[in-house]
């Protein structure tokens, strides 16, 4: 778990005790490749650090081919159905594994506990509020400002190797273009 250490202390150090005390809460849990493990309807329980895999955000609909992938979260990310997590409410999405995934999770009553006993809990708690609304942010900017094809480059610059685990219906719902649309994107860019 000392990669979850390196990467928050990346921002800002932690004392030798508090990160004890978080680490203590964190809990690993291993998903198969398509498992979802948020649940649209379900109270999210968790915040978790993604170490290994990819996991899609999703809005299911009546039949597989009409869902909507909103967000991908990748290894070294943080990863919840985060508005249902905080608000206690019901999730109106689900968060489904595209490879076998393991995750360091903290419940909604641990991470409470962090905040309330250590000077780090209210950082952990900003930096993943942080982390997470500037994806809902660059998501809602890319939709606005920029086309299907640089939406679909932009996803794969900086992670290429994604390109043969992330199934394109996926990655066409994310960029908001029909399947044949991406592969006339893909053709394009070839």
């Amino acid at each position: 778990m000392e990669f979850i250490r390196k990467h928050i202390e990346a921002i800002s150090k932690i004392s030798d005790t508090d990160w004890e005390y978080f680490k203590s809460r964190l809990v690993q849990r291993d998903f198969k490749k398509k498992t979802v493990f948020s649940k649209l309807g379900e109270v999210e329980d968790y915040i978790s650090f993604i170490a290994s895999g990819v996991v899609r955000l999703f809005i299911p609909k009546e039949t597989k081919d009409k869902e909507v992938t909103f967000g991908f979260s990748f290894k070294n990310q943080f990863v919840s159905a985060y508005d249902s997590f905080l608000m206690r409410k019901p999730s109106n999405y689900e968060l489904e594994t595209l490879s076998d995934t393991t995750l360091f999770s903290i419940s909604y009553q641990d991470i409470q506990d962090v905040y309330a006993n250590t000077e780090f809990g209210n950082l952990i708690g900003r930096l993943v509020a942080e982390r997470l609304l500037m994806l809902k942010s660059r998501r809602e900017q890319s939709l606005l400002n920029e086309t299907a094809e640089q939406r679909y480059f932009n996803l794969f610059k900086e992670r290429p190797e994604l390109v043969s685990i992330i199934p394109l219906k996926y990655v066409s719902s994310y960029i908001g273009v029909t399947p044949q649309a991406l592969s006339r994107i893909r053709k394009r860019i070839s």
